[in-house]
């Protein structure tokens, strides 16, 4: 079952992230305030989902969430300052967007009412401080609590539709089907076609079967 709030009588924002460990594409990131009485039989985390209940319950976060935003960090971005640094990057404008009047770099979507956010949950172990507000990391909170699960399914839908149009330009590495994952077809084709402007140059591209980071 999962939980509603964290932080009692605070406006809290859930942020999670989509895309850390692919070869390709931006990293995505969501921020998401619930209503306090929000509820659906479906939500979970992303990853415990078919697509199908991703899409459908994606509606239903934008329209009855508070506030939304997804904002995202480039492959260049990712390369210039590492994966953890840029998933934070892309939770941080996620959050910045939520106030409806900062437009950060990266900004994919957002909707909802403008709102200040007074704390903030985290999915995982590691963040950064925003705007030096309360905010606790939590480990497989997607799982756990209710606005990190509605970041998750935004992020992840939002960059499957980024990869899946990115597919259309650069077919022969099926994004489409793996969405910039290290797959076994997905290094194959960087061996044969070479990299995009869409590959991230710090990541081992070919050489293992899972994924690794040059030293």
């Amino acid at each position: 079952m999962l939980q509603n709030h964290y932080y009692e009588g605070l406006i809290e924002a859930g942020t999670d992230e989509a895309g850390r460990g692919c070869l390709a594409g931006p990293v995505f990131a969501a921020a998401v305030v619930l209503p306090a009485d929000f509820e659906h039989p479906l939500l979970n985390d992303s990853k415990q989902l078919t697509d199908r209940q991703r899409r459908q319950l994606r509606p239903v976060i934008e329209q009855q969430a508070v506030a939304w935003a997804v904002a995202t960090a480039s492959p260049q971005e990712i390369d210039h300052v590492n994966i953890l640094n840029a998933s934070i990057m892309a939770m941080h404008r996620a959050l910045d967007a939520l106030d409806g009047a900062t437009v950060p770099q990266g900004l994919c979507a957002r909707g909802g009412q403008a709102v200040q956010v007074e704390a903030v949950i985290v999915d995982g172990n590691r963040f950064k401080p925003w705007r030096q507000l309360p905010y606790t990391t939590i480990v497989k909170g997607d799982g756990k609590m209710m606005a990190i699960a509605a970041a998750s399914i935004l992020a992840k839908t939002y960059r499957d539709d980024c990869m899946i149009a990115l597919d259309a330009q650069f077919p022969q590495y099926g994004w489409q089907q793996n969405k910039g994952y290290p797959t076994l077809q997905h290094r194959q084709a960087i061996r044969q076609h070479g990299l995009t402007p869409h590959h991230r140059l710090t990541f081992n591209q070919v050489g293992a079967t899972q994924l690794e980071l040059f030293p």
